[in-house]
């Protein structure tokens, strides 16, 4: 029988987040010259196998939603969903960067406990239970953006804030910059998934930091649509500013 006290999961989670994101750096080796596309599946397709396989060991009887697996509606009713993004940053991966992470995530009983994150390897892991936001407040203060494709929300709140734009890749790198203080915030509009947040926002929580939708109400994970478009994460003490400029962008005709 799987030990499932927190300081187990925690463990079974870094342990996964550790072993996919060393399996991603063998198949890139492996790889050389491979299209970006073709690299792209087989990162995604090596670290969901390896993932799938581990939790059947580590954690057997749980259900999984993952984004690289068939959804099952008997995960609505499960006590513990485990939620994984097996690769997030499939470009950054594909084009030889680190700004890439592997995200695990459990939710029990509807709510989102744990979540490990290996950030571009497995040297870097990030795991709820043992994470606190770092260093102090930034002047300007940051926004972690998208390399390519910046929703036009987060240009009007760095205006209205006077913040700089930081760009890198995945959501999980994003959500994680500010937590390790490399960013004051991440405001996302632009449509994504729970699979995409679950594991960095459940560090993102713990480490104290300011986490909702853009409208203000509060990540729900395990949905029976796993459809969760925009969030925002952001230190605290900026709260108010980053969510008024929010607001204002929001009821904007031109937005």
């Amino acid at each position: 029988m799987t030990d499932s006290t927190p300081r187990a999961d925690a463990d079974i989670a870094r342990l996964i987040a550790t072993e996919a994101a060393r399996r991603l750096l063998e198949i890139r080796a492996e790889n050389p010259g491979v299209p970006g596309r073709e690299l792209k599946d087989l990162g995604d397709q090596g670290a969901q196998a390896l993932i799938a396989a581990r939790l059947a060991e580590l954690a057997p009887g749980d259900a999984v939603l993952s984004e690289e697996a068939a959804d099952s509606a008997a995960r609505l009713g499960a006590p513990r969903v485990w939620i994984i993004d097996p690769l997030d940053g499939t470009r950054e991966f594909s084009e030889g960067r680190d700004d890439w992470a592997v995200h695990v995530a459990l939710v029990e009983d509807g709510e989102l406990t744990l979540g490990a994150v290996a950030l571009g390897g497995p040297e870097v892991v990030l795991v709820s239970t043992d994470v606190a936001a770092e260093a102090p407040l930034a002047d300007p203060i940051r926004i972690a953006v998208s390399r390519s494709r910046a929703p036009k929300i987060v240009e009007a709140v760095a205006e209205a804030t006077g913040a700089d734009l930081v760009p890198m890749g995945s959501a999980g790198v994003k959500i994680c910059a500010v937590v390790r203080g490399e960013a004051d915030a991440y405001v996302h509009g632009g449509g994504q998934y729970e699979w995409d947040s679950a594991a960095p926002i459940a560090i993102a929580r713990a480490a104290g930091l300011y986490t909702s939708r853009l409208d203000g109400s509060e990540l729900v994970y395990n949905q029976p649509n796993p459809y969760l478009p925009d969030l925002v994460v952001c230190r605290p003490e900026i709260r108010d500013s980053v969510m008024d400029a929010i607001g204002a962008a929001l009821a904007s005709p031109s937005e």
